[in-house]
């Protein structure tokens, strides 16, 4: 009797060793600098990078922007990606509250996840410190589409997404972007930084409208005395063309962080040049509810994502079809 409990424990150690062996075959992440040599708009302060690991994980100082790849299985994927810009008031990074457990999340329903590490202008490394931010989210864009076919991404479904002042950093490339640069000799540099989609979570928008502008993040990126030109450049309910992405909203009614306005103002902008949007205003949550696990009401508003993402796939590859020669 011993004996055959024993072969049957021995089987089920086999069976966990091969699922386990098979994810780490199939699912993967690793983690890529954004910049190869001198890191532009750079300079060297003394300081240090911190990572405090409390209630949430924290990044402070941060002196060389990454991205953090996770990919879901093959079987699963759905060729989207999204590219994830947690938020922190452009002073930290809350890197796992509104980062890394959004990128399982996304990869558990088949969409490719990218956390972006992003210099902060507060750091004081940074020549032009309101340029940093941008340029990075920039080359992340640039840098997930050039190596979109080995990642198993279709390189028109890549996204951008983040969390209050890394909402601000999102709907920023959803406003501020290129199409490549075609005579560049760096096929990074020759790829569109233009994000697909944005995913915009209780973010910050406006520098500008004083009834409801966070100046936390204001004074963070452009200073506490900015040129007038500075703050409206980057109100990005303001520099809403109609090139710019499609968009899914989510925010609290009570945020008492960063007023809904906000979100209301970049919705408000997106329909007057006819930019197809979804806004989900939540009656709780207050700021930075993230996945808000504890709370089945607020949790509510990942599902509503996921039927976006693929009421948006759907979408996406219907185009596609149509943009194809037909054949008699």
């Amino acid at each position: 009797m011993i004996k055959i409990l024993n072969m049957a424990y021995i089987k089920k150690i086999f069976l966990i060793l091969f699922v386990l062996q098979s994810v780490m075959l199939f699912s993967q992440d690793f983690v890529l600098p954004l910049y190869t040599g001198k890191i532009p708009n750079s300079k060297n302060n003394g300081t240090k990078e911190i990572v405090e690991k409390k209630q949430i994980t924290v990044i402070k100082n941060v002196q060389n922007p990454d991205i953090s790849v996770f990919l879901p299985t093959n079987r699963m994927a759905t060729g989207q990606a999204v590219i994830i810009c947690p938020g922190g008031g452009y002073w930290i990074l809350a890197y796992d509250l509104e980062g890394t457990d959004f990128a399982k999340y996304f990869n558990s329903i088949g969409v490719a996840a990218i956390v972006l590490k992003y210099r902060l202008p507060t750091t004081g490394n940074s020549i032009v410190p309101n340029l940093s931010p941008l340029m990075d989210a920039q080359q992340a864009m640039r840098l997930v589409r050039f190596n979109a076919k080995k990642w198993n991404i279709e390189p028109n479904k890549i996204g951008i997404m983040g969390f209050s002042a890394g909402g601000h950093l999102a709907s920023t490339l959803g406003t501020h972007f290129d199409y490549g640069d075609k005579s560049a000799t760096d096929s990074i540099a020759q790829q569109s930084c233009r994000p697909d989609f944005m995913i915009l979570a209780y973010p910050v928008i406006s520098f500008t409208d004083t009834s409801f502008v966070h100046k936390g993040s204001a004074d963070a990126l452009c200073g506490k005395i900015p040129c007038q030109d500075l703050l409206i450049n980057y109100s990005n309910e303001r520099q809403v063309t109609k090139d710019t992405p499609p968009a899914f909203f989510v925010h609290a009614d009570n945020d008492s962080g960063v007023p809904v306005e906000n979100t209301l103002a970049m919705y408000k902008a997106l329909r007057a040049n006819k930019i197809s949007a979804e806004l989900h205003i939540l009656s709780e949550g207050e700021h930075g509810f993230g996945l808000a696990l504890n709370n089945e009401h607020v949790n509510s508003w990942t599902n509503s994502l996921k039927l976006w993402l693929k009421w948006l796939n759907k979408k996406n590859d219907v185009t596609e079809n149509d943009r194809k020669p037909k054949h008699n």
